[in-house]
């Protein structure tokens, strides 16, 4: 029996790649750009938090950081014999290894600048006469035998200590090694030796037999106790004009020799240093870092390490103090950063699905055709998705795969999953457009203009979650503040949301407020315009948001950047006072004015003279005042904004002098009499208070006086400090102008050190990045939604032109088309921008990641409303509207009519 020849079926999937290989490639074009970004996002917030807790741990010493491990010295009663066992290296050794399994989790261990040793608790006198005695109290020295110090150090004198035969607590003598410094502070030389006192026996001779200098002076090693590297001058709390001092350093014994210190009265100590690894800590295990922190110093690493070590060993560490205070940095930060992410990550869900939903129209006849012969929804829904899936698949993971190299460090799953939702997004748009719009088998598809369609109840309620969540966020952030990441990143995204869908129900009343000034107009393209925007497709809805939350996010973010710029120039101004300053300890040069007046970029020099130590009526409590000149001092403040000072209210040269005071000093002294104050020459001037100023540009503090510098006794109204406005001054100029008689502080200057964390840099960057990505796919929004609509347009200008239409009229009319929705996105992107910045603000704290934690005179920055990031990002829209509408009609101009038409009749 034969069979029959089966028909040659082209696969589903191949086919419609074949027809359509352009919009097969722009999606995975699209994909694999979103995918790329979203990818990099995650990794590049773990590269800049990681650097930000390494510097935080890098700045705050490693006499802060490391975990120190102390065990007392053996029991009293115990035999000679084992108590100097106990102080071996081997036995310490041993120790240390099992020191190590202490820390678990994510604390790593640098092993290379950890150690073990015995070291003095007591820092003896020593009689020796060759060590310096400043106030005539004799040194003291710290013994300490520490491993691997030939490994640690360099030799530059003599020969590293050895410890030749087994050494005891009744060792008379020993041999050490200083470092360099210690040897140059204490008189020490190859030979000396030092005699350190012991209780019931002679003094143990310590030879010193090397000078070394340290490999890595800051490192753990030698910087977790800082007196192993140098000596110290102590002051003692004596007194007396001239306290008593005297130096300490140590002397560093061989490992072996550990067991002499028994026999001193120095209280020796058994101890394992723990340096923790900077390149293995990661910013995310921050939590599970405090608790393995915790854990050594009070819980059941503590109780391990007693185990292996003794049962009177301590842990104790600075460096939960430390985690602590970048886990504070970090939380004020990282909800500003989610804000542009959630932004960001709106407008590219809002892309993908208008590029499924524009997929969907253009093959809107083929879908009802399909369904009208019998396809089911889930079988067209299964091939479309299986369509897309073959391109957006390949195209998300070569995203993913470009942006792993361009981001090295970060963890690898955030950048997958966020990569594998963006391509699930593209794979679902079409099926899901499609499913949505051919669940009912029609002939034709109905009409939806925005202006003529009645929501639905669905839409209604869902309006109104939206509303009641975007209100209770916006009152919650008020309320607690950038406490909860999600909140923030939701708060600037639901407003946006809750615009686009205010201004979708209000876009019909406004056309129909048109339609009467539009009877007035002479010619049929005013009218012709109005009934064109008004039959707006109801999904509209997907560009209007992708454009709203755009520019809120876009408006938002400018703000906070330019917040943080303000706030970074407003605390250099405070700090500087002027843009740049001169100060000197004593009378400047008078040559020096009329030098850096010279100087290119320099408007305005403001001389003043500083006595920080003025006592006002004799009293204590010093107060800084300050001779200026009326003019150039008033001219200063006026335009730095610095507690401006009119020159004719400081004038005056004899008598008693008007003063300027701050708020403390005028509730001090009063406002209403004259009062003396005495200067550090023994000079004297009486003056009034007739102004009170917060602040004043040539003192910092909260306390000061200004005064006429003319009234006041020579020296004293000789210029110390120089005031310099200007354009771009160049500080080395300023610094040869002004010689080596003064430091210079340059405004620019003080203003880039503020930023001194990468926590600070790395959010900044991000987020003009992620603000960046999210104007680009808004644009990209904008125009797909124009591309929507384009051959409607192109058949219906041909059309037109075959009833007499011109194309300046072709023109004019897509250009007034397109004007309603454009002026609905750009005054309604204003106004929502502007309104989450004024509904957030109160709630939201800039400080934390305009300035550093300390050192600033600024102690608030809040966030303002930006008039650029508010209007050219709107402007922008409006005008890419114009022009892409303005460029078709012209291009439809120089094409032919026929074409248009058959596409028109035909769709």
């Amino acid at each position: 029996m034969r069979r029959p020849a089966p028909h040659p079926v082209a696969p589903w999937v191949r086919t419609r790649l074949r027809a359509a290989p352009g919009a097969a490639a722009a999606l995975a074009l699209l994909v694999a750009l979103t995918a790329c970004l979203a990818g990099a996002y995650p990794r590049a917030v773990d590269r800049y938090e990681d650097a930000g807790l390494r510097t935080a741990l890098r700045q705050a010493r490693p006499d802060h950081t490391t975990v120190r491990v102390t065990a007392p010295q053996p029991d009293l009663g115990l035999p000679a014999g084992r108590r100097a066992e106990a102080m071996r290296p081997a036995a310490l050794e041993r120790q240390y290894a099992k020191v190590l399994g202490a820390a678990a989790g994510p604390l790593t261990v640098d092993r290379a600048q950890s150690a073990y040793g015995v070291a003095a608790t007591v820092s003896p006198e020593v009689p020796d006469p060759f060590l310096p005695r400043p106030s005539g109290l004799p040194a003291r020295v710290w013994l300490v035998a520490p491993n691997g110090l030939a490994g640690h150090s360099r030799l530059r004198a003599g020969r590293l200590p050895r410890a030749a035969r087994p050494v005891g607590s009744a060792t008379p003598e020993v041999e050490a090694a200083v470092t360099a410094a210690t040897a140059k502070s204490m008189n020490i030389e190859v030979g000396s030796v030092v005699h350190v006192p012991a209780p019931g026996r002679r003094p143990l001779a310590v030879r010193v037999t090397g000078v070394v200098v340290p490999r890595e002076p800051g490192g753990a090693y030698w910087s977790t106790m800082p007196l192993q590297r140098s000596p110290e001058l102590v002051t003692l709390p004596t007194p007396g004009p001239d306290p008593a001092k005297y130096w300490r350093g140590a002397l560093l014994l061989p490992a072996g020799a550990a067991p002499a210190l028994l026999g001193t009265g120095t209280d020796p100590v058994r101890y394992w240093y723990l340096a923790p690894d900077l390149r293995g800590l990661r910013a995310h295990d921050l939590d599970r870092l405090k608790s393995a922190v915790a854990a050594l110093e009070s819980g059941p690493g503590l109780r391990r390490a007693r185990a292996v070590t003794d049962s009177g060993t301590d842990v104790a560490t600075e460096l939960d103090d430390t985690l602590t205070l970048f886990a504070r940095l970090r939380s004020g930060i990282s909800p500003l950063v989610s804000v542009a992410a959630a932004g960001t990550g709106t407008v590219v869900a809002v892309v993908l699905l208008m590029t499924g939903g524009l997929a969907a129209d253009r093959r809107r006849a083929e879908l009802a055709l399909l369904r009208a012969r019998g396809a089911s929804l889930p079988g067209l829904t299964g091939r479309l998705l299986a369509e897309t899936a073959v391109v957006a698949v390949p195209a998300g993971a070569l995203g993913l795969a470009a942006a792993l190299p361009a981001v090295p460090e970060g963890r690898l799953w955030p950048a997958v999953v966020t990569a594998a939702a963006v391509t699930l997004t593209g794979c679902a748009a079409l099926p899901l457009r499609a499913a949505l719009a051919h669940r009912t088998v029609r002939a034709t598809a109905p009409r939806e203009d925005v202006a003529g369609v009645r929501p639905s109840r669905r839409r209604t309620v869902a309006e109104l979650t939206l509303l009641v969540a975007a209100v209770g966020a916006v009152a919650a952030l008020r309320r607690r503040g950038t406490s909860d990441d999600q909140l923030v990143a939701a708060a600037p995204v639901l407003i946006g949301v809750v615009a686009a869908l205010v201004l979708l129900r209000l876009y019909p009343l406004l056309l129909r407020r048109l339609t009467g000034p539009a009877r007035r107009l002479r010619g049929a393209v005013g009218h012709l315009s109005l009934a064109r925007a008004g039959r707006t497709s109801a999904s509209a809805v997907l560009p209007l948001l992708a454009l709203l939350t755009a520019l809120t996010t876009a408006a938002f973010g400018g703000s906070v950047l330019a917040g943080v710029a303000d706030a970074r120039d407003r605390a250099a101004l405070l700090t500087v006072g002027a843009d740049a300053r001169a100060d000197a300890d004593g009378p400047l040069p008078a040559a020096v004015p009329g030098r850096v007046r010279a100087l290119p970029g320099v408007r305005a020099v403001a001389p003043v003279s500083i006595d920080y130590q003025a006592k006002p009526e004799d009293g204590q409590d010093p107060v800084p005042l300050v001779g200026a000149d009326p003019r150039s001092y008033g001219e200063l403040t006026a335009r730095t904004g610095l507690g401006a000072v009119p020159g004719s209210r400081l004038a005056g040269r004899t008598g008693t002098l008007p003063a300027v005071a701050s708020p403390s000093v005028a509730s001090a002294y009063g406002t209403r009499r004259p009062f003396l104050v005495r200067l550090t020459d023994g000079s004297a001037v009486t003056v009034r208070i007739v102004l009170v100023r917060d602040r004043t540009p040539a003192v910092s503090g909260g306390d000061f006086l200004v005064v006429d510098r003319a009234g006041l006794a020579d020296p004293a109204n000789r210029p110390t400090a120089l005031l310099v406005t200007g354009a771009h001054l160049d500080p080395a100029a300023l610094r040869h102008a002004v010689g080596g008689s003064a430091g210079i502080h340059v405004r620019a200057e003080e203003r880039a050190r503020y930023a001194d964390s990468p926590l600070q840099t790395g959010a900044v960057h991000v987020y003009t990045a992620a603000v960046a990505a999210g104007a680009g796919f808004a644009v990209l929004a904008l125009l797909l939604g124009l591309l929507r609509a384009a051959p409607e347009r192109a058949a219906l200008l041909a059309r037109l032109r075959t009833m007499g239409l011109t194309r300046a009229q072709g023109r004019r009319l897509l250009v007034l088309e397109s004007l309603p929705q454009a002026l609905l996105a750009a005054l309604g992107g204003v106004l929502t921008g502007w309104s989450a910045i004024r509904l957030l603000s109160p709630g939201i704290d800039l400080t934390t990641i305009a300035l550093p934690s300390a050192g600033t005179p600024l102690t608030e920055a809040e966030l303002h409303a930006d008039a650029w990031s508010l209007t050219v990002p709107a402007l922008l829209v409006l005008v890419a509207s114009v022009a892409v509408a303005a460029l078709q009609a012209w291009w439809t101009g120089r094409q032919g009519s026929v074409r248009e038409l058959r596409a028109g009749e035909t769709g």
